[in-house]
């Protein structure tokens, strides 16, 4: 059975990790797979939005501990490379996306899991779903990018106690603190991520990736970087297929198919 798996609904690209018997968990496999999938969405022209979700009753439970205890066995000094080798290139590829991405956070998150959950665009929770840090209960700090994704969403006080304590958390708790994404009943989760995978898919999708990478890039800039950021960015939207329809059907008062051209 392949550990993950990718499918093509329309220009909407799902893709499953698929280990549901190990809730997900991130074996070394698993991993590869993610990493080699995920570059290839990002330059399929004929890709024009990412659902990312886990198989069964979990969206993933981070790092398979069975595959670190044997690592650390082997060599305690190279266990930790999965970070540079995996988790890394898996989180960049979600937030720097040319497109947009939805998790379909179906069940338990927690580690890795909610840092790839936190690293794509919207987020749709399951109700009740147990989501957690869970770093320190392994003598581990944060990876995939989960110190500057979850302060930035919760704050950095709340972000500071939940990845020191390790206290788990439900979804309903996180928006309260500022996670954003809906919450829906476990069953619905899918559904409702999709619709809103569709509605991304028949977006402008070059202005889309254009406004990612100015919201990535803002909290770092200055003022007069931001809006020289910005006013390139709008010359090279300006340019597209996509952006001349649109003020042609506003002026005219038709509905606009964009192309992501």
């Amino acid at each position: 059975m392949p550990v993950l798996l990718s499918v093509r609904r329309g220009v909407v690209a799902e893709v499953t990790l698929n280990r549901p018997t190990r809730g997900n968990a991130l074996s070394t496999e698993l991993k590869e797979a993610l990493v080699a999938e995920l570059e290839a969405l990002a330059a399929d022209d004929g890709v024009r939005a990412v659902l990312l979700t886990g198989a069964g009753a979990t969206f993933c439970v981070g790092q398979d501990l069975g595959e670190l205890a044997a690592a650390l066995e082997e060599d305690p000094a190279t266990a930790s490379e999965t970070v540079g080798l995996h988790f890394n290139p898996i989180t960049r590829a979600l937030a720097t996306m040319p497109k947009p991405v939805v998790a379909a956070v179906n069940g338990t998150c927690v580690g890795a899991g909610l840092g790839f959950a936190l690293a794509c665009d919207l987020q749709v929770w399951a109700a009740g779903a147990t989501l957690a840090t869970a770093f320190s209960g392994v003598g581990l700090t944060c990876d995939s990018g989960l110190s500057a994704s979850l302060a930035r969403s919760v704050g950095e006080s709340r972000a500071r106690s939940l990845v020191l304590l390790g206290d788990p958390f439900t979804p309903d708790q996180g928006v309260s603190w500022g996670l954003a994404g809906a919450v829906v009943a476990a069953s619905e989760v899918l559904g409702h991520a999709r619709d809103l995978a569709d509605r991304l898919a028949a977006g402008p999708t070059r202005a889309l990736a254009e406004s990612k990478r100015l919201i990535a890039a803002a909290p770092s800039s200055s003022l007069d970087e931001v809006l020289a950021a910005e006013a390139a960015g709008q010359a090279a939207c300006g340019r597209t297929r996509d952006h001349a329809a649109a003020v042609a059907g506003f002026l005219a008062r038709t509905p606009v198919v964009f192309e992501g051209r």
